[in-house]
């Protein structure tokens, strides 16, 4: 089963560990972006690491429903994965206005965009955050909904935005994701987690810590009832995650009815992990402790998180392989590459920076380019 596969967002974190599992399976992939929190090196490396494949790049907003139609018109896309997004929940909490605006338009764009062209299976980037602070562990899809922050509604918001959608529109069918907390990097060291600015996440602090950008990692609290006092969640690889998605969308296509046409689905390991533990592991991988200081806990943090991922294998067969020696490993081993020295990168990613040239060049010629950076 060859599909064509719009990744919108396809270029950020989620998105291009998703490209490449994309291609490794046999598929083709339009990536729609406008990098804003994205790299183009990200693109530049992806089809070394899957071996070959089938893929074009659309710059310009997803808020473009214009945009987003036509590319989907020109390419015949089968189905669409939404990571298109903003995801920093401090930023959401200090200017709400934005994530509403963004996240909510992007998605009515793409809804509206795939009405208009008859492409009827959507695989959308939620996230475990819509549960806020439950207290129920392991957390099923059936557990309440409450979300402490805007980014987090957003997320929500949209998921019952799909609702209303699938119900109103015949043979739709829509799984929404709801990651625990994606970490690590690809094994090759080629793509990561880039964040702009201070990381909002446990993983980037640590690895800029241990590479020498950052003079401590901060653990707030260390009085949660957890194994050793500090939070604990459900990490997972994003290379499993991105198998998640591989397995979710052929699910979606394979399927001619669905009895339920929007189901959301945890992609989580179902195992927890402290702080202490992710640094006591990351501090192994480097070969060296790594500082750290304990603080008083940030209002609204969730002590503990963990997933019950049994739907997602009930459902499409998938479950996470990879373990927390993984995710720390496979994380230091891009930090390692990031931190490489200007000239000796620019070689080692020479080769695949013309492939992404070309490629632009290639989707250019068939008139996608007029689109990029318009907004309707």
């Amino acid at each position: 089963m060859t599909k064509c596969i719009l990744a919108t967002g396809g270029a950020g974190y989620i998105g291009s560990h998703t490209t490449v599992e994309l291609l490794r399976a046999g598929h083709s992939v339009v990536i729609l972006d406008n990098f804003e929190n994205s790299a183009r090196d990200a693109l530049a490396s992806i089809p070394k690491i899957a071996g070959g494949g089938k893929i074009w790049l659309a710059e310009g907003d997803v808020r473009n429903a214009r945009l987003v139609a036509d590319v989907i018109q020109r390419h015949s896309v089968d189905a669409v994965i939404h990571f298109a997004g903003k995801k920093a929940v401090g930023e959401s909490v200090a200017d709400p206005l934005l994530y509403y605006h963004d996240n909510i338009t992007g998605a009515l764009s793409v809804l509206s965009a795939m009405r208009g062209t008859g492409c009827k299976r959507l695989v959308f980037s939620s996230s475990a955050t819509v549960y806020g602070d439950v207290k129920m562990l392991p957390i099923p899809e059936t557990a309440p909904t409450c979300s402490s922050n805007p980014y987090g509604r957003t997320k929500l918001m949209i998921e019952e935005i799909i609702d209303d959608f699938v119900a109103s529109t015949d043979d739709f069918g829509a799984l929404s994701l709801r990651y625990f907390n994606p970490v690590g990097a690809h094994p090759s060291g080629f793509i990561g987690e880039s964040p702009i600015g201070t990381p909002n996440n446990l993983f980037p602090f640590i690895a800029q810590t241990a590479a020498g950008m950052r003079d401590m990692v901060q653990i707030f609290g260390n009085d949660y009832e957890t194994r050793d006092g500090t939070g604990s969640r459900d990490y997972i690889h994003v290379v499993d995650l991105a198998r998640g998605h591989v397995a979710a969308v052929e699910h979606l296509l394979s399927q001619t009815t669905n009895i339920l046409p929007h189901r959301k689905v945890n992609l989580g390991t179902g195992k927890g992990h402290t702080v202490l533990e992710v640094l006591n592991t990351f501090s192994k991988v480097c070969g060296f402790q790594i500082p750290h200081r304990i603080v008083p806990r940030r209002p609204g943090d969730v002590g503990l998180s963990l997933a019950d991922p049994s739907l997602a294998f009930g459902l499409f067969n998938w479950r996470a392989e990879l373990g927390l020696d993984e995710m720390c490993r496979d994380h230091w081993r891009f930090q390692a590459a990031t931190n490489e020295p200007r000239g000796r990168r620019r070689t080692r990613l020479g080769a695949e920076a013309r492939w992404a040239n070309r490629v632009w060049e290639d989707f250019e010629s068939l008139g996608i380019a007029e689109g990029r950076n318009a907004l309707a």
